[in-house]
């Protein structure tokens, strides 16, 4: 291998006399040049848009993968330029578990059949978990990713430039005020002050271009402050799309278990008599379950009616239940031995259940 000894001896005294005009500088035993305070600030403000980005992209991800081990894998599959394979989540892990534990137990059985429900709600929750990790890394967390291993690390690369450069023309001007010193000294010829007068000259030239470039690829943090904002703005419809998905299912779980509880508890209770009084019951339509009145049918005094603003459309899922509107206004009130999570709605001449989640009660 050839090597240039003479390009490489004059690289490290390059970096020899920088060093020292660097520590001298530390040391205060040498004039610093001082930057311009325009293009000061534009450091100060890239170097905190750098660190708050690192410190909001680590702990996003460890809120989206609490995992250490996961996310150390995701790393390297990110810097072998792999695609990662798809993982499974915690929540469809436990729903496939409570599937085949409901094969082995009997689906027909009352634990397998509870089993079969909560586990297919647990399949949809880490569905729907799934998808917010997959759209909140592709739309919050790569944007990050490429603005600190990206433009960062250009400024940063130019940002080093510009510091040897300054290094370099505080050296210059050092070597031009010795050379004039030793000149009025009558110790050195005036061609070498015109030479330190060149040097310097140039000097300054490289480094007024390298603070132009330094300043015009910071002036772009603007740009990457609204690129971030957008990204954020994506991440946290993500996040609330999400929420809002876990919610509706846990609603719909919550339905299906007081249904097969009803379904189950019917014939060895008196349900029934908690819903209205056994000529109530006597008087229920052909074919209709007992304890499954319609509202109509239901006798029973009314506790704290008041108005209620709706905050999302509800379909009803049965004759007892009320269909709602969003942002329409209802009247509402309780009836003894009603669940707590649901009110009686009256709309004009409908009545029926509405689930309380669903509304914003007013005074």
């Amino acid at each position: 291998m050839d090597f240039n000894v003479k390009k490489l001896a004059s690289d490290a005294g390059v970096f020899f006399t920088r060093a020292v005009q660097f520590t001298e500088e530390k040391l205060g035993q040498a004039e610093k040049t001082e930057l311009d305070p325009h293009l000061d600030n534009l450091i100060s403000r890239g170097d905190s848009t750098k660190n708050w980005t690192e410190k909001i992209l680590r702990q996003t991800e460890v809120l989206l993968q609490p995992n250490p081990s996961a996310r150390i894998e995701e790393f390297i599959y990110d810097k072998l330029d792999k695609k990662l394979p798809s993982r499974t989540t915690n929540a469809e892990l436990l729903g496939q578990h409570m599937l085949e534990a409901a094969a082995d137990f009997g689906p027909e059985t009352p634990y397998g059949s509870t089993l079969i429900t909560v586990g297919e709600y647990q399949k949809r929750l880490g569905s729907a978990e799934r998808e917010f990790l997959q759209t909140s890394a592709a739309n919050f967390l790569c944007p990050l990713r490429n603005f600190l291993e990206g433009d960062w690390r250009t400024i940063s690369k130019e940002r080093r430039i510009l510091e040897n450069r300054r290094l370099d023309l505080d050296i210059c001007k050092a070597r031009l005020k010795k050379a004039k010193q030793a000149e009025a000294k009558a110790a050195l010829l005036s061609e070498e002050v015109d030479k330190a007068e060149h040097e310097l000259r140039v000097a300054q030239t490289e480094f007024d271009r390298q603070a132009e470039v330094t300043r015009l690829l910071l002036e772009g943090i603007s740009s990457t402050h609204l690129n971030h904002l957008r990204c954020l703005q994506d991440f946290a419809e993500a996040q609330a799309t999400y929420y809002a998905q876990c919610h509706h299912y846990m609603q719909d779980l919550q339905r299906e278990l007081s249904r097969s509880a009803n379904a189950v508890g019917a014939p060895h209770s008196s349900s029934a008599a908690a819903v209205g009084p056994p000529a109530a019951t006597a008087a229920a339509a052909p074919g209709q379950k007992p304890g499954t009145l319609s509202m109509e049918q239901v006798q029973l005094p009314v506790t704290g009616a008041r108005k209620a603003k709706v905050l999302y459309d509800y379909d009803a899922h049965d004759g007892s239940e009320l269909s709602l509107l969003a942002d329409e206004l209802i009247t509402v009130y309780t009836v003894p031995g009603l669940d707590p999570d649901w009110l009686v709605g009256e709309r004009g001449n409908d009545k029926g259940k509405v689930p309380v989640t669903y509304l914003e009660l007013l005074s």
